[in-house]
Parts: C-alpha cells; structure tokens; sequence
C-alpha cells in the first residue's frame, strides 16, 4: 500500500534543453506533448528566443540570458520543477535524435525505484558516427574505473533524474561534462543507476553543438579528478531515500555496520587481499596504480586495500621475494650475506626480487583472503549472537 501511495505522489516533467536547434525544436515538443502533459523547453542563450516557435502549444519555457552549458540548463529545470511540484525530470534533446515515444519507459522503471537516476542506453547501428561510439566505450571504460559499477552510456543525454538528487549532489562541471559527473557522484552517494534501452536517430542535418577540442579538454579533466579523487580512501558523502527524498548520512560507517552489511565480509577479504598483492608485488610506483585502478574496479574497499598495502613496506616481504627467486634460478637457498651478494651483484637480488614476487604476492594475497574472510565471519556471527 504504501509503495502504491509513493508511487501515485511521483510528479514527472519532460524537460527539453536547448541551445540554437530552432529546426527542430517545435517538432520535438509537438511529439513529447503527445506523450506527456508537463514540458519544460530550458533556452540556453540561444541567438534566437524560442517565444516565435513555441507560439500555440501548451508548453512551459525559462530562459537563459547567455549561454551557460546544458548542466547549467538542467540545474535550471531541476529548480523550476521543484517549485512546481514536480520529483522527477526526463530530459531529451531538442535536435530530434530521442524518440519522446518512449518518455514511458522511463516513466515505468523511476516508478519502480523512485530514487535512482535512469539512463537511457542508445541502440547503436552502423549510422552512429564513429566519435560517439568510441566516446561511449571510453566514457563508460573510466566509469567503472572511478566507482566499481558497470554503466552501459554514460554519455547519453535521455535519462529521468530526481529532482532531490540534483539538489543535494555537488558538480562543477557545467557543460557536456556534467551528464558524466552527475552519474559518477550519484554512484559514489549511494543512488542507484538503473537503465533502459532506448532508439536514437542520427540525421544528416542534425546539428552538434560539441566541441571536439573543448569539450574533450573538459572530459579530460573531469577524468582526472574523478579518477584521482576515486583513488583517495576518504568517505564519500552518502545518501538514503526516504519517501521525503534524499536524507544524508554520516560520512563513516560503525564496524558493526560495516561487517553485517550483506557481502561486506568477501569485500573486506578481497580488500585486504588485493592490498597486500600490490603491495608485495616488485614494481614499485606501477603497484600503487594498479592497487587504486583495482580497488575502483572492482569496487573494493579502499582504506583496507590501503592499510594491508601498507603491511608489506619494508625488508620483510621483499626479503622473502630475494629469497623465493634466489631458489627458482639456482635450486638452494641464499645464505650469504656479506658485499658481495648484496653489493657487486645487486642487479642479480633486483632481478630475483622480480621473480620471486610472482610467486609470493598470489600465495600471500590468498593466505590474508582466508585469515581476514575466517575473521570477518567469525566477528559477524558473533555481532549476530549479541545482537
């Protein structure tokens, strides 16, 4: 019942951005007023006002004075919305490449998760130009590197946001860029990213407003950051739905939270794992990419990976690397050590280093997988009893 009521108080607005597309604007609009009664057309500083083309149809327009970027002009609608009364916003954009025929679907599935933002993943065929599916691939590469979760388009523009979470996440970027951070920052907050499949049209006349040296440079940086700040073990701020929209958690997690969560205990242990791997392993400098690269990935624990990494600074580990290679060249042990095995033949123990850390970060990685999962699970069992 009361997931029927929540349902029912969901209030959608179609929102057009645009930006000089007067072709094809009314067109667009004509089709997403069919579908839906609430639209909103966001004029980005266009050279011409859009009042002479909407003149007639029943549709809402705001308009910005200069042109500030489409993430500016869904911060816009984002506002405009909520103080209509409105809790979601699907956007589509004004060039006619998004078919408003399928506004539902987008419909259906925020309905079924009232707080997620929803993507809309574009049906590539052969007319798709060569820049945007390699934009995709790449986008959605970086993605999964920065929050550990698989996105199939993170550079398609149809998607349903909540209105509540464009409100409460944090984005610098203002442009194309914004559609990319937005995703990132709501998987790092705890919002789900649910997808659907959608068409897409791309005519000879359409016209692009993307700047391929701009708006890559934008990219590039956005990338940057995102990966860098992906690669800190500091909290992200978290969010929890609530029927009254997103309420902020505290940035830490208490332990008995952290090891009763469903699969917190093989996330830990992979974690710890994966920490001490890197950490054993002899690259120096390229074993710190691959621990932060790894951890994003997989969406790993970052501040354990971090902290058994950590465990392996030293001549301990590196010792028994000298030691494990030493063996698989010359079949004994190294039991010498005086400058002449440690000095004169110094390239010969770095070698060996290398050689041995094959084989000792996979036997460690798997030995602190057992010890820290047989832990973790007896600490929750015992967290379970008590509770």
């Amino acid at each position: 019942m009361e997931k029927r009521h929540a349902e029912e108080a969901l209030k959608f607005l179609v929102v057009i951005p645009h930006y000089n597309h007067a072709a094809t604007l009314r067109e667009v609009v004509q089709r997403c007023r069919k579908i839906w009664p609430h639209v909103l057309v966001v004029d980005d500083g266009s050279a011409l006002s859009p009042q002479e083309t909407l003149r007639g149809l029943d549709v809402a327009w705001v308009q910005h004075p200069i042109n500030r970027g489409k993430g500016c002009a869904i911060l816009t609608a984002a506002a405009w919305a909520q103080e209509h009364g409105f809790t979601h916003i699907i956007t589509l954009d004004a060039d006619g490449q998004h078919d408003p025929a399928e506004i539902p679907l987008f419909v259906q599935r925020a309905q079924c998760v009232p707080g997620a933002l929803v993507v809309g993943v574009r049906k590539f065929d052969a007319s798709v130009p060569f820049g945007s599916r390699f934009g995709r691939k790449f986008g959605n590469f970086w993605v999964h590197v920065q929050t550990g979760k698989a996105v199939q388009d993170i550079q398609s523009g149809y998607r349903c946001y909540p209105v509540g979470m464009l409100q409460v996440l944090p984005t610098w970027s203002k442009r194309y860029a914004f559609e990319v951070e937005i995703v990132v920052r709501a998987l790092w907050a705890g919002f789900a990213v649910e997808e659907v499949d959608i068409s897409v049209t791309y005519g000879p006349d359409r016209i692009s407003h993307f700047s391929p040296w701009k708006d890559n440079f934008r990219l590039t940086v956005l990338n940057t950051y995102l990966t860098v700040r992906s690669m800190l073990p500091l909290a992200h701020r978290q969010y929890q739905q609530t029927p009254q929209g997103p309420v902020r958690q505290s940035y830490f997690v208490t332990l008995r939270e952290n090891l009763t969560a469903p699969g917190s205990v093989v996330r830990n242990a992979l974690s710890a794992a994966w920490g001490i791997f890197c950490g054993s392993i002899a690259f120096p400098g390229l074993r710190q990419v691959w621990l932060f690269w790894g951890a994003g990935w997989w969406n790993l624990n970052r501040l354990v990976c971090v902290g058994f990494e950590k465990l392996c600074v030293g001549p301990f580990v590196p010792a028994i690397c000298i030691e494990v290679g030493y063996f698989l060249r010359h079949g004994y042990w190294l039991t010498e050590f005086n400058t002449t095995t440690l000095g004169r033949q110094v390239m010969q123990r770095v070698w060996e280093w290398l050689l041995g850390s094959l084989v000792v970060a996979p036997v460690l990685a798997a030995v602190t997988f057992c010890v820290v999962a047989t832990v973790g699970w007896a600490l929750r069992r015992g967290l379970h009893e008590h509770a």
